[in-house]
């Protein structure tokens, strides 16, 4: 029994039943997370992202050993827009049909806005915004044609409230927010949803260099530079964790939330009740 046992499934080339969810930026954080969530719910997984190949390979066995998945692996840089499409193309020719787009690949570079430069203002918005738009637009015409499809957008608490020095991170973050409503409405009649999940604080790479960097800048330690960051934005003082962000991706992505499209859930401690 899985997540979508309500739901139309199709079969794959391989003849499986399961569900099959593409999920970007998957290989650490909070895309490992979500695919190791839907994996135990029954899909399979088209796994995407950079890193050393042996810890890569390592992720893989451990998920199909946990989980019984099919389990395949692109690397493809969405820097470039038409990587996205390739990476389509490569999840449907390796598993059938995407039934669950998961837009997660995000990336972060922090500086003031006159001293932002130009081209790391365009990588941030190529890979945490246009790559979801691109791998959006290639899914759709196919979820429509077989009237199911979810598409979920990993965004943040960036994206409805800001900080300084993250000028290109949070106006990516609230653009896909953008995309996610206006995708929502658009498809509202189609048997497909679109939602957004907003983390606050949770402890990934991204977040420990992060931790790491505001411990050398005021030589401090790690676990005092690490209360400190949480303590200016999460009121619950502890760390979302990637395997509670699967579970909500799980649950937006069953028949229990056909209901709900173009909602944005938070998932902050707090930090954007204050």
């Amino acid at each position: 029994m899985t997540a979508w046992q309500n739901s139309s499934t199709h079969s794959s080339p391989t003849g499986s039943q399961r569900k099959v969810a593409l999920v970007t930026g998957s290989t650490s954080g909070i895309g490992l997370g979500i695919a190791r969530a839907l994996a135990a719910a029954g899909a399979d997984i088209y796994l995407h992202g950079l890193g050393d190949p042996s810890s890569i390979k390592e992720v893989i066995a451990q998920l199909k050993g946990e989980t019984g998945a099919r389990i395949v692996h692109g690397g493809q840089d969405l820097s470039r827009a038409e990587a996205a499409l390739e990476m389509v193309a490569d999840a449907r020719e390796q598993l059938g049909e995407i039934d669950i787009l998961v837009n997660n690949a995000g990336i972060q570079h922090v500086a003031p806005v006159e001293d932002f430069p130009i081209e790391k203002w365009n990588m941030v918005l190529a890979i945490n915004l246009t790559s979801a738009f691109a791998a959006t637009q290639s899914v759709l015409p196919s979820m429509k044609a077989r009237r199911f499809g979810r598409i979920l957008n990993i965004a943040s608490a960036h994206g409805l409230v800001a900080s300084a020095h993250k000028s290109a991170y949070v106006a990516s973050k609230h653009g896909l927010l953008g995309l996610t409503k206006v995708t929502a409405l658009e498809t509202a009649r189609d048997g497909i949803t679109c939602n957004a999940i907003c983390p606050g604080w949770v402890k990934t790479p991204l977040v420990e260099k992060q931790i790491q960097a505001k411990a050398e800048s005021l030589g401090i330690s790690i676990n005092e530079a690490t209360a400190q960051l949480l303590g200016e934005k999460q009121p619950s003082q502890r760390f979302v964790t990637p395997d509670e962000i699967g579970q909500m991706a799980v649950f937006l992505s069953s028949s229990a939330a056909s209901g709900m499209t173009g909602s944005i859930v938070s998932m902050d401690g707090g930090w954007t009740a204050q």
